[in-house]
């Protein structure tokens, strides 16, 4: 059975760590963070490696995931390299949703196949995400051997790969950042909009749970073009600029984020699309 040593000891890689251990997919080598209490914590949590805090006494591997934050990958990646230049090739890879593989390039310099491998899963704790890990899509990119390898092992713990076009990889992310962080923001914008306009919190919390449960009901079994309502997607033009208005004298930047959700609200109402064509 192929050897797999993590960088990183946070959440993706503990979480991916457990699952691989729990569908004897790989044996778990080496498992390394730079504060060795983290690392531990891993071990401890996947049930198998041994914790280390020093890259430089990393044992061989035949695959490699490095699970560090995305500001971090490149640099792991040119220690690593430098570290291992002498080892047959391996098989590494990253958990990045916005950066593709060119971050991996001195790992592709000594012989070894890259890619990056975004599980579309929000990874807040793992104890939960193993849980709900199975039937996660994860978008693949880069190098054909690197990409094979890792769609036979995440298909193994329950994921469902496609792969991410080449120069792709940013436009991809942003949309699952449109699709899920944002939400929270127009949320805590509704809150503040009706605190300021004097509701009592009570209704306040009662009106948010209601209508985004019912939204992202209506989305998830209508689509988004059926799923679409209020006075943008009717043409209700008089209504828009009246509360365009009196957002703008709440908060300008909010007013700017609701004209232009109003304006791509109205073309898609028209159109079905929200790109204008």
């Amino acid at each position: 059975m192929a050897t797999l040593n993590i960088i990183g000891a946070g959440r993706v890689g503990a979480t991916l760590g457990n699952l691989i251990v729990a569908n004897r997919v790989l044996v778990i080598g080496d498992v390394c963070d730079t504060d060795i209490a983290h690392a531990r914590d891993a071990v401890d949590f996947i049930g198998a490696g041994r914790a280390l805090d020093d890259m430089a006494a990393l044992r061989p591997a035949d695959i490699w995931l490095l699970s560090v934050p995305d500001a971090r990958i490149a640099d792991v990646a040119q220690a690593l390299a430098r570290h291992r230049n002498d080892d047959a090739t391996a098989v590494a890879v990253h958990c990045s949703g916005a950066l593709d593989t060119d971050t991996l390039a001195p790992l592709r310099a000594i012989g070894w196949s890259v890619a990056s491998a975004h599980p579309m899963l929000s990874f807040a704790k793992p104890g939960t995400a193993v849980f709900q890990f199975e039937g996660t899509p994860c978008g693949l990119e880069g190098d054909r051997a690197a990409r094979a390898a890792w769609s036979e092992i995440l298909a193994a713990i329950g994921a469902r790969c496609f792969v991410i076009e080449p120069g792709s990889k940013a436009l991809y992310h942003a949309a699952a950042v449109v699709a899920s962080n944002f939400l929270p923001i127009l949320a805590a914008m509704s809150v503040e909009m009706w605190q300021a306009a004097g509701i009592p919190q009570a209704l306040i919390e009662d009106m948010m749970h209601t209508l985004t449960r019912n939204a992202a009901a209506n989305v998830v079994s209508l689509g988004p073009k059926d799923a679409l309502t209020g006075p943008a997607a009717r043409g209700d033009h008089a209504v828009v600029e009246v509360q365009s208005q009196a957002i703008g004298a709440w908060d300008a930047v909010s007013r700017d984020a609701y004209d232009a959700l109003s304006t791509l609200a109205a073309r898609f109402a028209l159109t079905g699309k929200v790109r204008e064509t």
